[in-house]
């Protein structure tokens, strides 16, 4: 006969195994998600991927070396991380310049190809490695909220790279994926004047969102317990959490112009989550004349993730330099 207090031991039992399992699912959950690739630092094989699919890149990064304006550049963060970027210093920018943040897992050698539309424009170009991604120090993935300090940091050092005497350094902060996530993150934070404008292409509304949507699609679990167990477990470990990482709500306090792309095939940040971001903020106010003005959005016919700028190269680029002349 099962006493009542053996019923309560084994419902404690339950109850703590469940927990255990859950705590320990969602550490691996963060393990699986926030882990830096381990060869996150090996260029060569960046720049092999990226020529692989952009092949007409090689001619034009081999130029820019030889002319001396595309090189490498480190700066020590407030936490006393080391941090890779890229830069192009372009002869015909007279200050205008594009600050190009890569995506999950990613580098900056992965945003040539989108940084040679930029250096057609006449535009300097810095291309940042993000926390834990390519030569850049780092032990975890931030999803975009962190590293939206980190890209701020970027944009007062363009500042003074890029400064020209007489005339004020313009920056446009643009970003894909994960990239595009830490664009709409820095834009609802107080951003210097210099900053004009930002791109977003396919970013997604928070990590939270982001992550449900993956552990439904690659494993076929429910958010709970997993995703609330992980969210801890990333406070815990890292001190920020999933919802708190919200491009989302970040655009509600945003203060410049901004151009949304997506492509409407995208299943891996879906295509849905375009509009609420677009909606979130959609009117901006001129800073210098006052008036009301709408963001852009651009949505790419049956282009999948990431994908607008190789499907669509000469519409992408015309669509970049309109956003431009409109700054």
């Amino acid at each position: 006969m099962i006493t009542k207090k053996k019923l309560l031991i084994t419902l404690v039992a339950v109850v703590l195994l469940f927990v255990a399992g859950s705590f320990g699912a969602g550490w691996y959950m963060v393990d699986y998600a926030l882990t830096p690739n381990a060869d996150r630092g090996d260029t060569a094989k960046a720049y092999k991927k990226m020529l692989a699919e952009y092949p007409w890149i090689g001619q034009w990064k081999d130029s820019l070396r030889r002319a001396g304006v595309l090189k490498d550049t480190f700066i020590v963060m407030d936490n006393g991380e080391r941090h890779h970027a890229i830069y192009v210093r372009n002869p015909r920018a007279m200050g205008s310049t594009a600050v190009l943040v890569h995506g999950y897992k990613d580098t900056s050698i992965r945003m040539l190809p989108i940084a040679s539309v930029y250096e057609r424009l006449g535009y300097n170009i810095l291309l940042p490695d993000l926390h834990a991604h390519g030569l850049s120090e780092g032990k975890s993935i931030q999803m975009g909220w962190n590293d939206r300090l980190d890209v701020l940091r970027w944009v007062k050092e363009a500042e003074h790279m890029f400064a020209v005497k007489g005339r004020p350094v313009n920056i446009t902060i643009h970003g894909v994926s994960m990239g595009a996530a830490t664009v709409m993150c820095v834009a609802g934070e107080d951003v210097p004047k210099s900053v004009t404008g930002f791109v977003e292409d396919c970013g997604y509304t928070s990590a939270w969102d982001e992550f449900s949507r993956q552990l439904h699609d690659q494993f076929g679990l429910p958010d709970f317990p997993v995703l609330y167990a992980a969210d801890l477990v990333c406070k815990l470990r890292y001190g920020w959490t999933f919802g708190e990482a919200s491009p989302l709500s970040q655009l509600q306090r945003k203060k410049r112009r901004m151009l949304f792309i997506h492509g409407t095939t995208d299943d891996f940040v879906p295509s849905a989550m375009v509009l609420p971001l677009f909606n979130a903020n959609p009117v901006y106010r001129d800073r210098r004349t006052g008036q009301l003005h709408c963001n852009d959005i651009w949505l790419t016919p049956g282009t999948a993730h990431a994908r607008s700028y190789r499907d669509y190269p000469d519409e992408y680029a015309d669509r970049i330099a309109t956003f431009l002349r409109q700054q």
